[in-house]
């Protein structure tokens, strides 16, 4: 699978995105990028959401909100093979997002369940955890943790080693 959508989401409060990753690969190769910072509703954010990736209601008050960026989400996940490193949690805050503004997860034309690295980084002994930053450190790939483009990139290049390793 050397064609495929990298994506991660950071939240503010329960699904609410305040910051989206996204990052296409064609041929193996990175070959568009996304990020978007997201006004959440309300601006609201939880004090530990913001303690683990530093956004605030000040980065993102005059920031687009989810229904705003959907148009460029949708463009980028459009019938692609989606790869997250914790897949269950990007994916379920993409469906709840798109419910809550009244769209249907069914219009973006993608599989039910995506590819998730943290499930690979776990069946593979060589990696201490499946954390990103663990699962990065040992393959020397950079990452600035918890920044959603940063994140998304980095999953990308993990899962295109993942592969190598397993063909």
């Amino acid at each position: 699978m050397s064609n495929f959508v990298a994506i991660d989401f950071e939240t503010a409060v329960r699904h609410h995105i305040c910051a989206v990753g996204i990052v296409t690969v064609e041929n193996g190769e990175i070959t568009e990028e996304y990020y978007s910072l997201v006004k959440p509703p309300n601006n609201e954010y939880n004090y530990f959401c913001t303690q683990v990736h530093g956004i605030t209601s000040y980065d993102t008050v005059n920031s687009p909100s989810f229904a705003e960026i959907y148009p460029e989400i949708k463009k980028r996940l459009y019938n692609k093979i989606i790869v997250a490193h914790n897949e269950s949690f990007d994916r379920s805050v993409l469906r709840k997002s798109m419910l809550d503004n009244g769209l249907a997860y069914s219009e973006l034309n993608i599989s039910e369940m995506w590819e998730c690295t943290m499930k690979y980084c776990k069946s593979i002994n060589k990696y201490p955890s499946g954390k990103l930053n663990e699962c990065c450190m040992v393959e020397g790939i950079e990452l600035n943790h918890h920044e959603a483009l940063s994140d998304a990139k980095a999953c990308a290049e993990l899962f295109l080693r993942i592969q190598n390793t397993s063909s």
